[in-house]
């Protein structure tokens, strides 16, 4: 539970802050999206339209407001035809005629997983490792952090390339995680007044994959960092009267750590654990864009798609490069917004 003392100054610093403002609106408004994305997609971000078996082809559909000139395969023949843009495809189509924007809001939820669950497992890997090696000291400290120090030897995208490559042939490559608004929509004993627009939302995708060994590896790639920030709180923290006190009465070790230590070291870790979800949907994303992810359903993925052709369909990667980049920055700010109000070592703003 956080103080009231703490929420004061959360209160405070969000009041005078606009920069935390916005970071907190971007955030809420990618959760939002990534959370209900079959209601929001305006069409199944999987289905293609490359005009195949005499369809009309949809593919490469500007966004509106832009116009374009290419070569199109028309009943008559290979023509120069000038392209517009729909309504119903606002941000227009990628390469095999899916819709950028239902695909933008269903990458989303990758993106949003990968960086929160990827940062709470650094969390639970880096912060016990950190914590034991400041609070017991000596050689338990050096030969610890000299382990931390060989993985910072190593740069981020190299060493989760080779993680990746050690763990994608494995069963847990890919979960497929069903979508529960789609199911509900789909059941005949869920009345569809519950499901809004329960008839568009059954037509969306029943499940998406989730990569489950981006997610570990970003982790194992990223846990130093907590090591280091829980270690140097922990050192801070061991020579304080109330630790003194608490072995004076015979606490334990595990005793001592868990109650009073990891306690008095959550702040730089909460604000630390918030910019490291903006480093890790970053992560993600270049992996995705190598082909690593095992989705493809991926704001990596779709910039990889669109990478060959950014002369004539640049929408198609600078749609999913601005995604990314409004996701980060949101973070950024969010993660901005803790550390001036929680932070009591900057001169001027709101401490705990």
């Amino acid at each position: 539970m956080l103080s009231d003392r703490v929420k004061r100054s959360l209160r405070r610093e969000f009041k005078t802050s606009r920069l935390a403002q916005l970071g907190v609106v971007l955030v809420l408004a990618i959760i939002l999206v990534a959370t209900f994305a079959p209601f929001f997609a305006l069409h199944d971000p999987t289905t293609t339209r490359i005009g195949t078996g005499g369809t009309e082809d949809l593919s490469e559909l500007p966004p509106l407001g832009v116009t374009y000139t290419s070569e199109r395969v028309t009943p008559s023949g290979t023509e120069t035809v000038t392209v517009e843009p729909r309504n119903e495809f606002p941000l227009g189509t990628n390469t095999l005629g899916q819709d950028i924007y239902s695909r933008l809001l269903y990458g989303a939820r990758v993106s949003v997983l990968v960086g929160v669950l990827g940062a709470l497992l650094a969390a639970l890997i880096g912060v016990p490792y950190g914590l034991a090696a400041g609070y017991f000291g000596g050689r338990i400290d050096d030969s610890l952090m000299r382990g931390a120090d060989v993985m910072l030897a190593f740069p981020s995208l190299v060493l989760a390339i080779a993680l990746v490559g050690v763990f994608r042939e494995t069963d847990f490559h890919t979960a497929t995680i069903p979508d529960p608004f789609v199911a509900a929509a789909r059941s005949e004993t869920i009345p569809n007044l519950i499901i809004p627009r329960s008839g568009h939302v059954a037509e969306m995708p029943a499940e998406f994959t989730f990569p489950v060994t981006v997610t570990v590896v970003v982790a194992l790639v990223n846990w130093v960092w907590f090591a280091r920030v829980a270690r140097g709180e922990a050192i801070s923290i061991r020579s304080e009267e109330y630790i003194k006190a608490a072995r004076g009465v015979g606490a334990s070790d595990i005793r001592i750590l868990r109650q009073h230590v990891l306690p008095n070291s959550l702040t730089p870790i909460i604000v630390l654990a918030t910019i490291q979800v903006a480093a890790i949907i970053l992560l993600e994303s270049a992996l995705s864009f190598l082909g690593f992810s095992g989705t493809d359903l991926t704001w990596g993925a779709d910039i990889a798609d669109g990478r060959n052709d950014q002369r004539n369909q640049w929408w198609i990667a600078t749609m999913p490069g601005l995604a990314i980049v409004l996701a980060v920055i949101g973070v950024n700010l969010l993660g901005d917004w803790l550390r001036d109000a929680l932070d009591p070592g900057i001169e001027g703003e709101g401490g705990v």
